[in-house]
């Protein structure tokens, strides 16, 4: 039987996450019980340990707030507080980080623990890291508060414990705002809009900057107090999270629906089903990874066109190319300049 969370599975403790928007609310004016019963979650047990909530809940929330607080700070606020977070040994063990680097493997680890909403990814190329995120569940027309959010959050927490400016670049998978002022205050000047992908970008060696009061040692005796069920939650992820990692893996082969749904231990039926409830379906997801692959075989490995073609299972660089554009709206050429200038 399969066993990935979705997007109405309870999966996210109350007090810990959610309870920050709730917080916030209330310093906005905005009462957290009327918060919670527009999102359609009862108020009783708000400090259980033990409550949870779903993804949906939780991003039905964040939509309520969003639209009380009418204030474009809000998303940037919000993240300030996420990391390291009171989310038991793990946000223990980011304390105690050694630099930005073990940090963010704390992050991937831990994503469900850290980070429920989005998925975070880390490439590590010769001279450059590249962190980018992917929806763990439908996000709808909230994933660019989300973005801000999660780039908050990871700055913020890289700026206090390494008592340091990290030297990030901002890439954001939509058409620059009107206004970026809040982007500028909270995030800097290295703002790149109408990129192919949500994502920090920093030179590689930045990452492995001792921080102030890192203690590895510290962080890998902590690990072990990560356990049921904490551990155990930690282990779970969403469909989406692991589609999106299998197809990575399964991308020469190349990837089919009958083919993911053996892998996830469900009939193809019922992954069609699941995926339609994320509000999306396999030819979407197959093509998002397909790009983010291509993105990285075109600005890190420098691979030509005809390469990734054969990496991706294309029969030749004309049929590649035509895909490419579709799934980023530009040819490889183009981007490739783009990118380069960006990166």
């Amino acid at each position: 039987m399969a066993d990935y969370l979705t997007q109405d599975t309870a999966c996210i403790a109350l007090n810990r996450q959610p309870s920050l928007l709730l917080e916030l609310g209330r310093l906005r004016g905005a009462e957290p019980a009327l918060l919670l019963r527009e999102a359609g979650i009862p108020a009783a047990g708000l400090l259980d340990p033990q409550r949870q909530i779903s993804p949906q809940q939780y991003l039905q929330l964040l939509g309520q707030l969003l639209r009380h607080g009418k204030h474009p700070e809000l998303p940037f606020l919000l993240g300030q507080n996420l990391l390291p977070g009171h989310y038991g040994a793990v946000s223990h063990a980011l304390l105690q980080a050694a630099d930005a680097g073990q940090a963010l493997q704390l992050l991937l680890q831990y994503q469900s623990l850290l980070c429920p909403l989005l998925t975070p990814h880390l490439h590590l190329g010769p001279r450059q890291a590249v962190l980018y995120w992917t929806p763990a569940y439908a996000c709808g027309s909230l994933l660019p508060a989300l973005v801000e959010m999660h780039l908050a959050a990871v700055t913020a927490m890289c700026r206090w414990l390494g008592d340091a400016h990290l030297p990030w670049r901002y890439s954001f998978n939509r058409t620059r705002p009107r206004h970026i002022e809040q982007h500028q205050v909270h995030l800097g000047q290295q703002l790149h809009f109408n990129a192919p992908l949500d994502a920090l970008l920093i030179e590689r060696d930045a990452l492995a900057q001792p921080w102030p009061r890192g203690n590895r040692t510290a962080v890998e005796m902590l690990l072990p107090r990560i356990a049921a069920p904490e551990g155990a939650a930690a282990a779970r992820r969403s469909l989406l999270a692991l589609l999106y990692d299998w197809l990575q893996q399964a991308m020469r082969t190349p990837p089919t629906l009958e083919a993911a749904a053996s892998h996830l231990r469900v009939s193809p039926a019922t992954l069609k089903r699941h995926l339609a409830r994320e509000g999306t379906h396999f030819q979407a997801e197959l093509d998002q990874a397909r790009a983010h692959v291509s993105l990285y075989l075109l600005h890190e490995r420098h691979y030509s066109n005809e390469a990734i073609a054969a990496h991706l299972g294309y029969h030749d660089a004309n049929n590649f190319r035509r895909a490419f554009k579709r799934w980023t709206g530009q040819t490889p050429g183009l981007l490739r300049s783009d990118l380069d200038a960006a990166g």
